[in-house]
């Protein structure tokens, strides 16, 4: 990971404020507005805090004040917890004696709708006008672990001083949720296994202060190394892709759980492209983009939070397994194997190294298992010593069994420094639940034991994946053309989209509108056979469910059967559609089937998208999104991270597709989505066929959806 910069952040005074106001603070220590201060002061927050309540003249030997304005003092952060009526009088008041920040735990505004939501845009209009940067309403608020700061009522951060603190890693995590509950959950389950924490931050409704801004803030951050977030939906766009590529650009891991992909339906839209892209396909397209390691299970993310905040990196997917019990090691190299992971046997000198510090009934080979003697006889440190050294290996998972309440398996003054100067990394894993006594001694080292295989082997394929990640450079919108006055404000027929890409610069084949069937023996003597004929209605954009695609068509009497059998397809099964003719065209060469497209996103706008196309398009889903423009690079990507990609490089003797050609298409038209997203709204090309290489592409089919006006 590069160095971390120095320079000030504007959140700087919001996250570690040198003075704090509650507003609304009461005595009643188990209520919210007293936790808030009763955290604070446990926690041995090293400012002033100005407790604010008209109805005391002191709480618990702190000085309490009538209003804002009578504490006299500069004030960086309010936190406002009174009746959601109050609030914005008081930011009022807070913005007049120049309170720098506020978070606003009061609730009861836009998540109740009606009249509340007029109070939150009053919030909105309050920061705007003043500059004071506001977080929530509705929020839990912030916990800065390393500066004492327990803005929250969360009982996550209840200091406790006869429980020690657990703290295994060497780097913190930062963490930024859309639910308060679980952002502090998340803290608790990481605490729980030894991960230091930086802060964590609950976003409420975010009416000025949202995700985006909360992650930038964190991807500056010197004391946060790894970034959790739990998203339901990003309001900051341009501020969560900025924080996203300058993460990406500086090796700072994000680790993201987004909810909301369940949605009632599927998107109501005219192309396959937007109609398979879910709810949260352009999320997911932008975590591709920028390297984000997807979780969609807490535990599993706090996992892979732990091997990052304690293990250098890995060069590569090579893992050995060393284990105390056979058939836990045989589990657990398949649990690695099944994540994508090569579990090589090793060499004859490696096995023969190990030979000699393993009992006659161990194996060396990988899973390299030592037996449960030859931990008491320090064969276990000495094989992880071994393989620290070995180039055949690039990370190394460690199963034991850690239930003892008396005894380690490890001499801890020779373990540390192994773990010290590891140059790959070191998960453990216990596969029986691991003791108080054990999580703290080797604590001690560094080390965290995890206690789900699952999520051990999904840690070290996450962190080889991350290590692996290479951002693609931006892509420029080209020279491609501005087709706003070309595109019809009505929807578009095959032959007018086609059209209008050959306007863009893509090349569409040769093919010829038959208007009246008097036109037919023309066009069929212009085109050659075999040919296509296909019907051409803006209303009927899927034409093969109605009969209106015809292929193969060898003579000129097969021609005049196919054109009449399309036009009385398209009145049995669409009467209303309005007729444009029909399309002629020559027999494409044989190729592998792909769908290219594009749409508009309301978050994130336009999209690319790839996959396996053709009529099993939607049946297979076999898709993935980008957001766009993208480069012929990053179309590369694209294409191996599909199931179809196989079919591309050559499947049982064929020959290997121009992807070249592909991806270049793929390029353009990205441009074209994103250069003319206020007027096109959707791009299919369906199939397109990919021939073999050398030999191009072939546009069979396209369909232009403009946007609605």
């Amino acid at each position: 990971m590069d160095a971390m910069p120095t320079a000030s952040h504007p959140l700087d005074t919001f996250f570690s404020p040198k003075s704090i106001a509650i507003i609304g603070a009461s005595r009643e220590a188990h209520k919210i507005p007293g936790l808030l201060l009763n955290f604070l002061r446990k926690n041995e927050f090293p400012g002033a805090i100005y407790p604010v309540n008209p109805n005391y003249g002191d709480i618990n030997g702190l000085a309490c004040y009538p209003n804002v304005a009578a504490i006299g003092q500069p004030i960086d952060l309010a936190i406002v917890i009174i009746p959601a009526r109050f609030v914005t009088g008081a930011l009022e008041e807070c913005a007049a004696v120049g309170v720098k920040n506020a978070v606003i735990i009061s609730s009861g505004f836009a998540e109740e709708g009606g009249e509340a939501t007029g109070m939150q845009d009053e919030i909105a209009r309050i920061a705007q006008r003043t500059g004071m940067r506001i977080s929530g309403p509705n929020a839990e608020g912030f916990y800065n672990e390393p500066a004492k700061i327990a803005a929250t009522f969360s009982p996550t951060v209840d200091v406790k001083p006869d429980a020690p603190r657990l703290i295994a890693s060497r780097r913190r995590i930062g963490i930024v949720a859309q639910s308060g509950g679980i952002g502090f959950a998340i803290y608790n389950r990481a605490r729980a296994l030894g991960v230091a924490l930086s802060s964590v931050i609950s976003t409420g409704n975010e009416v000025d202060l949202g995700a985006g801004e909360f992650l930038d803030y964190m991807v500056q951050d010197p004391n946060t190394d790894v970034i959790l977030l739990f998203i339901e939906g990003i309001r900051d766009t341009d501020k969560f892709l900025a924080a996203a590529r300058r993460a990406a650009e500086i090796g700072k891991p994000i680790i993201v759980t987004k909810v909301g992909r369940s949605g009632a339906g599927e998107r109501a839209a005219a192309s396959h492209t937007a109609s398979m892209a879910g709810w949260s396909a352009a999320y997911d397209a932008v975590f591709a983009k920028y390297g984000f390691i997807v979780s969609n299970d807490l535990d599993e993310a706090v996992a892979i939070a732990a091997v990052l905040t304690t293990s250098p990196l890995p060069k590569g997917d090579r893992i050995a397994v060393v284990t105390v019990s056979g058939g836990a090691g045989i589990w657990g190299a398949d649990a690695a194997s099944m994540k994508g992971m090569n579990v090589p046997e090793l060499s004859a000198p490696v096995q023969q190294a190990i030979r000699g510090m393993i009992p006659s009934y161990g194996s060396p080979r990988n899973p390299v298992d030592i037996t449960a003697q030859a931990v008491h006889s320090g064969g276990l440190q000495k094989t992880m010593e071994l393989l620290e050294t070995s180039d055949e290996v690039d990370a190394v998972l460690v199963i034991i069994s850690m239930a003892s309440e008396t005894r380690m398996p490890f001499k801890m003054e020779e373990l540390k420094p192994l773990i010290d100067r590891q140059s790959k990394p070191y998960v453990f894993w216990s596969y029986t639940l691991p003791s108080n006594f054990a999580r703290t001694g080797l604590a001690q080292s560094g080390v965290i034991i995890l206690s789900n295989l699952t999520h051990a082997s999904a840690a070290i394929q996450q962190l080889g994946k991350h290590a692996a990640f290479k951002l693609a450079p931006p892509a420029t919108n080209g020279r491609t053309v501005d087709l706003s006055k070309h595109v019809s404000p009505t929807a578009l027929s095959e032959y007018d989209s086609k059209a209008l890409l050959r306007t863009a610069g893509i090349a569409v084949p040769e093919e010829i509108l038959v208007i009246g069937r008097g036109a037919l023996d023309a066009a069929v003597a212009k085109t050659g056979f075999p040919l296509v004929m296909k019907i051409q209605s803006a209303d009927i954009p899927h034409k093969s469910e109605v009969g209106g695609v015809k292929v193969g068509i060898a003579s000129k009497d097969a021609a005049l059967e196919a054109y009449d059998a399309i036009l009385a397809g398209a009145k049995q099964h669409r009467s209303g559609a309005r007729i444009q003719g029909v399309l002629v065209s020559p027999m494409a060469k044989k190729g592998v089937e792909m769908i290219v497209g594009t749409m508009i996103d309301a978050t994130f706008g336009p999209m690319i998208m790839a996959g396996l196309g053709g009529v099993t398009t939607e049946l297979f889903r076999d898709v993935v999104y980008r957001p766009a423009p993208i480069t012929e690079a990053e179309a590369a990507t694209m294409l191996d991270e599909l199931k179809a990609s196989v079919l591309l490089k050559g499947f049982r003797g064929a020959p290997a597709a121009d992807v070249g050609m592909l991806t270049r298409l793929m390029a353009k038209l990205s441009h074209v989505a994103a250069v003319n997203a206020a007027s096109i709204a959707e791009i299919e090309i369906n199939p397109v066929l990919v021939h073999p290489a050398g030999e191009g592409v072939t546009i069979v089919d396209a369909l232009v959806v403009p946007v609605a006006k």
